[in-house]
This record gives C-alpha cells, structure tokens and sequence, in this order.
C-alpha cells in the first residue's frame, strides 16, 4: 500500500503507460496524413454547437448533484454557483490526473465553504456515490437502445452486456441501502465499512420520491444533450451516421473510461470510437480523427470552467494531486470535519 502512494512510482507508472500508447499509435496507429486531413475539413459551426451541448449537460448533472445534496444533508445547503464550482472543479481533475481523484475535489471544495459540522466529509462523500447512482439510469437506457438499433462490434455485445449486469447489480445495492439510511453514518470500523456507511447516508435521497426523480430527470437531460453533443461532433466531421451511431460512440467512450489509466486515456479512447464506426463505413483514421476532436470538445467544457474556478477558489494542482490521500484517510478515519480540506487549502493560498 505505501508503495501504491509512492508519487514517483505512480508517475512512473503513468510515463511507462504513455510511452507504450505511443509506440503502439506510431507503429499500428491510423495513417495521420488522413487524419490531418480530416481535421483539414472540419465544419466548426457544428463544433461550436457541441460544446454548448456539453455545457449544457454540465449544468444538468450539476443541477442532478445539487438535489442529492438537497436531500442528503440538513441545512445550511451549498448554494447552486458553489456547486457548479466544484462539479467544474471535479471534471477538471478527471480530465487531467489519473484516477477519480475529480470525485474527492469536489467534496473537497464544498468543506472547505461550508461550515464545520460532525459527518460533513462522509454526507458529501455518499452524495458523490448517490449522484453516480443516478447515472446508471440514463446509462442503461442508452445501452439497451444501443444493443437493440446500433450496429455494434462482436467484441462489443460482451462488454456492454457486463455492464448493464453490474449497472443493475449496483442499482439494486443502492435502494437497499438507501432503506437502511437510519443507521449512523460514523459507525462503522475500517476503511470499508466506513465507505459503506458514507454511500448509504449519501443514497438518503433514493428515501425521497419526488427527490429521486428529480435527480433522475436532471441526469437523463444531462445525458441527452451528451448525446446530441456527439452527434454534432460526427457532423463537424463529416460523418454522417444516424443518431444510433452517436449513442453506440457515447457509450463505448463512457466505457474506455471507466478505469482512467492516464490522463483521458489518450489513444484507448480514440480507438474505442474509430473501430466501431468502421460498421457504418467510416475509415478508421476518419473515425481516430474525430474521436481526438471528440475528446476535445468534451475536456473543452470541463477544463475551461474547471481551471476559471479552480483559480476562483485559490486551488493548485499540488492541492489536487493531494486529494485522493486525503480523501482516503477521512475514509479509513470515518472523519467528516472539513479540518483537513481547509488545511490543505490554506496551505495552497499560502503557496
């Protein structure tokens, strides 16, 4: 374990994982005069629409976790700008730091705003794991839209069927647990136990109906204008595929990211999106292209507002790459005083 936070054994780890993308994109990669062309060409009208898409998927799912907070923790509440402060925050360290450390920044920005209270971290810690709950509904319903009107790759189907098996599996663990709310948060002993105790406090709104579909409807919308915001992007590209082929892209790049491996996993991803639209007549270095473009107008959003209130708060990067030790020693502690959070932070001001 001491070794896994050895940061330059991470870093190493990290390098060694680039490196070896690299390698794999010079020697088996597209043909990039093709692909220098393909960007030679794009329309950027459509590029212009993807992004306000995906900024207004941002503030649905924002919203989304604005209602979970809503609902998980008593007042005084976040206001919604503190909110979208730290959603942007979040999504900026996802963008560019290996791992979720994004999920652990967001807690993180909220603690150090609001005021001290007993079970703070833990609320906003289950709150993060609730907002992901809701996800999975917009998310299996994409995938069985996919599976059943998409042209989808064989060594896709396996893939994606896992996935609405364990999405289902984990839906169904979170309203259990959501029944079993009434249990204190600070219960638990050990690391685990204790993140158990954080989700179920934080799934507390799944208690409340009218709550649940509220967070629901928020993430559904924020998915729909993801999924609008591909389409646009297959158009700045030329590529003229039905809506199915924009759905059977958002998935399968969801799915290339689901283990964060290095920053955006660069070169993973774009293969994910070029190979399956080879089926609908796309070259693949059309498809590669359009999948780096993708990626860009996806961080574009999250990295723009994310640096503009990374630098509102008085955050560094130092501060971000601290966050998943942090978050995990709250965990192991059961702690939820924003104590550490504001150190941390104040510590940053200071340098």
């Amino acid at each position: 374990m001491n070794l896994l936070r050895n940061p330059w054994l991470r870093i190493a780890f990290v390098l060694a994982g680039v490196v070896g993308v690299v390698a794999v994109l010079w020697w088996r990669g597209p043909s990039w005069h093709d692909v220098a062309s393909a960007f030679g060409a794009v329309r950027w009208r459509w590029v212009v629409a993807a992004v306000g898409l995906n900024l207004l998927s941002v503030i649905a799912r924002s919203l989304a976790w604005r209602t979970v907070i809503a609902q998980a923790m008593s007042p005084p509440r976040p206001r919604y700008p503190l909110v979208f402060s730290a959603f942007s925050v979040g999504l900026l360290a996802n963008a560019v730091l290996p791992g979720r450390i994004g999920e652990l920044a967001r807690v993180a920005v909220l603690t150090r705003r609001l005021p001290h209270r007993r079970g703070l971290w833990a609320t906003l810690v289950g709150t993060v794991f609730a907002h992901r709950v809701f996800d999975l509904v917009p998310v299996l319903l994409l995938i069985v839209y996919v599976l059943v009107v998409a042209r989808i790759p064989t060594w896709a189907v396996s893939s994606l069927l896992a996935v609405v098996g364990v999405g289902i599996a984990l839906l169904a663990v979170s309203v259990i647990g959501a029944r079993r709310h009434e249990r204190p948060v600070l219960e638990s002993l050990g690391a685990m136990r204790s993140l158990m105790t954080m989700a179920r406090h934080g799934l507390g709104v799944m208690r409340s109906a009218t709550g649940a579909a509220e967070a629901v409807a928020f993430q559904v919308a924020g998915w729909t204008c993801q999924l609008l915001a591909v389409w646009a992007a297959l158009r700045a590209f030329h590529i003229h595929t039905p809506l199915d082929a924009a759905g059977l892209v958002l998935v399968l790049m969801n799915v290339a990211t689901i283990f964060p491996l290095w920053p955006g996993n660069v070169g993973l991803l774009q293969a994910a999106v070029a190979l399956p639209l080879t089926g609908y007549g796309v070259s693949y270095a059309r498809g590669f292209a359009f999948g780096i473009g993708l990626q860009a107008i996806e961080a574009s959003v999250g990295i723009g507002f994310g640096l503009l209130f990374l630098a509102r708060e008085g955050l560094s990067f130092a501060m971000l790459r601290r966050m998943e030790t942090q978050g995990e020693d709250e965990v192991a502690a059961g702690a939820g005083g924003t104590g550490e959070p504001e150190r941390v932070a104040a510590g940053s001001r200071r340098g």
